[in-house]
């Protein structure tokens, strides 16, 4: 691969809480209103940087429709206060939309096209349901069994991938569980305060007596998802939800969530211009496809590829974000990985608990993960991250980090 005309730096990078999709923190908070407190909160950590001087924002969203269609990225850039030069553009890679729209950002950067970009994601499971509000699957899929696995639920997928690489029940809760336990102890350990934004939830009830309404504030500093109260054997307990003789479960899935990330990223001749101090640098980005039916698989075929790129190899990773989108797909791909030799240190994998602790805002997560990546790489000294997934439909994308 040749090298870029220019590196791109990251000057910014933050995220909200995680809320629990439909009865959690943001189940009535439209998700424009979350991503312009994200870029809002982006640019205050860049001193020096007017709005004017952002190029374009590029956002991910796994279902851009409903509360989060119109170009969502076009229209929070204007709610948020940066003027009408500022461009938008909503992309859509489903879980790995995040993360790609950091690539994007970056990648204009580095062949010299732009000096500032903002790159985020977001995306409410509260007001647009998995799938979307009117899904619509072409009969061409059917034609073929080839096909047929674009049709699959994730849920579906996760079975067969438990099937196929042989990962346990027991191997599943119990990694389920340390997500929860992980996450918890950062929590109390405070190892979020860094990457995160609080949010001012405002809720308002109507007051039937007069005709007014009342409104309640409440700040959100926290994600919604990791319970203390989870145990191996709670876990146990709860039965399959996507096949009947399966091993998959509420417990050992991700979480559906809603939430935002978004991240600043500069030329060289932007931090000088505006007198900036890098966070990180964007390093490589890979993107691969796999069988459908067995989608969870697709870090397995990414890592390797964004690593090559890197000049990498698995032990320089310091910090893994690995989308835990369900427990028998993130073990598949690190056993897999571990019989081609490309070994990732299981304490640098999701130290901080992952998503079926802290939530799974689909087109959010790869721009939140990057921003945890970022903040923990500088607070624990490592210097190489990594933030992976599985996408929807076969896919696996993997992009790298140094921090500076």
């Amino acid at each position: 691969m040749s090298k870029p005309v220019q590196d791109a730096y990251i000057v910014a990078a933050t995220r909200l809480p995680i809320g629990k999709s439909g009865r959690g923190y943001f189940k009535n908070t439209r998700p424009d209103e979350m991503l312009v407190k994200v870029m809002q909160a982006a640019l205050a950590q860049a001193p020096g940087l007017e709005a004017s001087a952002i190029e374009d924002a590029i956002v991910g969203c796994s279902f851009p429709e409903g509360e989060q269609g119109m170009n969502i990225a076009r229209v929070a850039s204007v709610l948020a206060g940066w003027g009408n030069g500022v461009g938008g553009v909503t992309i859509n890679r489903y879980c790995a939309s995040g993360i790609t729209a950091v690539q994007m950002a970056a990648d204009r950067i580095r062949v010299g096209e732009a000096d500032v970009m903002f790159a985020g994601g977001v995306e409410s499971m509260s007001m647009i349901p998995m799938g979307g509000n009117k899904p619509s699957l072409s009969p061409l899929i059917f034609e073929k069994d080839e096909n047929i696995g674009i049709a699959y639920g994730m849920g579906l997928t996760a079975e067969k991938v438990a099937a196929q690489w042989k990962i346990s029940r027991e191997d599943q809760d119990a990694f389920a569980y340390e997500s929860h336990r992980r996450a918890v102890a950062a929590m109390q350990a405070g190892h979020f305060d860094t990457e995160m934004t609080p949010f001012d939830v405002v809720e308002r009830t109507p007051n039937l007596a007069d005709g007014s309404i009342n409104t309640k504030t409440r700040t959100v500093k926290l994600d919604e998802g990791a319970r203390p109260d989870t145990s191996v054997e709670g876990l146990a307990k709860l039965k399959p939800v996507f096949a009947a003789k399966g091993s998959v479960t509420a417990g050992n899935s991700s979480q559906t969530s809603d939430g935002s990330g978004g991240l600043l990223i500069v030329s060289e001749a932007a931090l000088k211009r505006y007198n900036l101090t890098p966070l990180a640098r964007f390093v490589s980005f890979a993107v691969k496809g796999v069988p459908p039916e067995i989608m969870g698989i697709g870090p397995i075929e990414a890592i390797p590829a964004a690593l090559k790129m890197a000049g990498l190899k698995a032990a320089d990773l310091d910090w893994v974000e690995l989308n835990e989108a369900f427990a028998a797909q993130s073990l598949a791909v690190l056993n897999d990985l571990d019989s081609k030799g490309i070994e990732l240190d299981r304490a640098r994998v999701n130290p901080n608990g992952g998503a079926i602790a802290l939530g799974h805002p689909l087109g959010a997560t790869g721009a939140i993960r990057a921003a945890s990546v970022i903040h923990n790489l500088r607070r624990t000294g490592g210097k190489y991250g990594m933030v992976t997934m599985c996408v929807g439909a076969g896919q696996g994308a993997a992009g790298i980090f140094e921090r500076l």
